[in-house]
């Protein structure tokens, strides 16, 4: 397992949880076939996410193992065993995997990010107020209009990479990227739809490749 890179680890989920979200479900690619003589299926996997945000690690790593526990494999996340001031370290890692007994360790971390904001025009408000005149059958229409400031609005390009490293081999065995197409609109409230769609790829592909017990 390697040295965890943190220069390309930035902003996904921060933007994920300010911002209201939509998004397709992600495409995914496998990047390494699971060999043959992989010593799968894994029966206890540590769960590792490679961002600045612990909330947002700790968020993702969760899902991961509810949905692994919903298919039947033990997991553990990493930031249930330590803290905000823990060193996020190989050394620290590969303690926590001779603590559980783990025998295969999962991670995931951001690839690329690339974003776009436009300024979106708001539709306007308007109230009618009609008022009878001097005049037979004749109506003094006021109409006020609000109109309110524009929005933003910002479409995202995302991509993350997943890889499961065999504790007993010491290298990756198996490794696929996820890409999602975002569009989120600057004010709204925050949904976690994109982390969850994220989540179930990645697991779904593990279930399906053979590398989790049934």
């Amino acid at each position: 397992m390697q040295e965890p890179t943190w220069q390309r680890i930035t902003l996904f989920f921060s933007i994920v949880i300010a911002l209201g979200a939509c998004s397709a479900g992600p495409q995914v690619t496998r990047t390494q076939e699971l060999s043959e003589t992989a010593d799968t299926p894994y029966q206890k996997i540590l769960i590792i996410t490679l961002l600045r945000s612990f909330d947002a690690r700790r968020y993702f790593e969760e899902e991961v193992v509810l949905q692994l526990s919903n298919l039947g494999t033990d997991a553990v996340a990493s930031t249930s065993m330590m803290n905000t001031k823990t060193p996020v370290t190989r050394q620290t890692f590969l303690a926590m995997v001779d603590e559980i007994g783990a025998d295969a360790v999962l991670v995931t971390q951001l690839l690329s990010l690339e974003s776009i904001g436009k300024q979106v025009d708001m539709n306007p408000r308007a109230t009618h107020n009609v008022r009878p005149t001097y005049y037979y059958n004749v109506g003094s229409v006021e109409l006020t209009e609000y109109v309110e400031p524009p929005a933003v609005e910002f479409e995202h390009s995302l991509a993350l990479a997943t890889q499961i490293y065999s504790v007993q081999e010491h290298e990756a065995v198996w490794a696929i990227e996820s890409k999602t197409q975002v569009k989120q609109d600057f004010d709204k409230v925050g949904d976690f739809s994109v982390i969850r769609n994220e989540v179930d790829a990645i697991t779904t592909y593990l279930s399906r490749d053979g590398l989790l017990v049934q």
